[in-house]
């Protein structure tokens, strides 16, 4: 449980699942805008990204980037190629949160926004952000959950995360369920962490709702 090696693999998986959900976060909140966009063009390339992206495998998307671009002279080295494959795949997804999230907010209040003399950005700032935010986080948890447990297909194209390296120390040692059930108990306490840090968002987020509609009352 405490090898040093396998400590290693978990501080990997973790700093990739952060280091992918932000840039993912950022990637998907301008798809999110450009799919809402009442431009054909940013619209279409949006909606031609996620659909790519969400209709093919992430092992797949990791081999193109790896092994395919340095055929047309683009080269990564293993963790660029996996950090960019994972961060493009999670945005696809991330978009269609966020996009959710926006569209939930009423457009009543959007419109009275604009009318108060509020520019797009005050209103996307103070206005939907902070409301859709309740509706994102739910799935968005989900997501975090699946993208700690997502990077282990990465080992495909030899990342050194916890999964690789159990592999590695199963081929040294021959211990393969005992390394297995090793990885598997990790694994689980990362995303049991998440689970109490995603509820403890949620419910500072129910209490801040609860509040402001106490304060509305009054």
């Amino acid at each position: 449980m405490f090898n040093p090696f396998i400590l290693g693999g978990v501080f990997t998986t973790v700093w990739l699942t952060v280091v992918s959900l932000v840039a993912g976060l950022i990637l998907g909140f301008a798809l999110a805008l450009m799919r809402r966009s009442s431009r054909r063009v940013p619209y279409y390339i949006a909606k031609a990204y996620i659909w790519l992206f969400r209709g093919t495998p992430l092992l797949v998307q990791l081999i193109a980037i790896y092994t395919a671009l340095p055929l047309f002279g683009i080269k990564f080295t293993v963790i660029e190629a996996a950090l960019l494959g994972l961060a493009l795949n999670e945005a696809a997804y991330l978009a269609e949160i966020i996009r959710a999230g926006i569209e939930a907010v009423p457009e009543g209040q959007t419109r009275a926004a604009r009318a108060l003399g509020m520019t797009e950005r005050q209103i996307m700032r103070y206005i939907v952000m902070p409301q859709a935010f309740k509706v994102i986080v739910p799935p968005l948890g989900n997501s975090v959950n699946g993208l700690l447990k997502t990077t282990s297909v990465t080992s495909v194209i030899s990342v050194e995360e916890l999964l690789r390296r159990t592999q590695v120390l199963i081929q040294e040692r021959f211990m393969v369920l005992e390394l297995f059930a090793v990885a598997a108990i990790y694994y689980l306490l990362l995303t049991t962490l998440w689970d109490f840090f995603q509820s403890h968002i949620e419910k500072r987020l129910g209490q801040a709702g609860s509040r402001l509609s106490i304060d509305e009352k009054r």
